[in-house]
C-alpha cells in the first residue's frame, strides 16, 4: 500500500524530476561549447537543489548526492572550463537513467 503511493507520487513529480534533469544536460552542454550564461547557471543550480531533495525523498541517495555534486559544481563560487562539460553530462545522464529506471520499475 505504501509502495503504490509512493510510485503514485514518483508518477507526479516524474516530468518535473525529467525537466530538471534536461536543464543540467543543457547546461552541461553549455559548459564544454563555453557559452553557459548567468542565467543558465543558475537555472542549473537550482534544479540541481530541487532535485537534490526530491530524489532523496524517494530513497535515491545516489541520485542525491549526484545531484548536490552538480548544484556545488554550478554554484556562482565554482569556475567552470570547457573540459568539465564531459563529466557534467556524464553526471545528467546518470540521473536520467536513475530516473527512467525508477520509472520502468514502478
Amino acid at each position: 500500500m505504501l509502495s503504490q503511493a509512493i510510485d503514485r507520487l514518483w508518477a507526479r513529480f516524474l516530468p518535473e524530476i525529467l525537466q530538471r534533469i534536461a536543464a543540467l544536460e543543457e547546461a552541461a552542454v553549455a559548459v564544454a561549447a563555453e557559452n553557459l550564461t548567468a542565467s543558465r547557471r543558475k537555472e542549473a543550480e537550482a534544479a540541481a537543489h530541487k532535485l537534490a531533495g526530491v530524489l532523496g525523498t524517494f530513497s535515491l541517495a545516489r541520485g542525491t548526492a549526484l545531484a548536490r555534486e552538480l548544484e556545488g559544481t554550478f554554484s556562482s563560487e565554482s569556475s567552470l572550463v570547457p573540459g568539465d562539460g564531459d563529466r557534467l553530462t556524464a553526471i545528467a545522464a546518470e540521473l536520467r537513467a536513475m530516473a527512467e529506471g525508477r520509472q520502468s520499475s514502478s
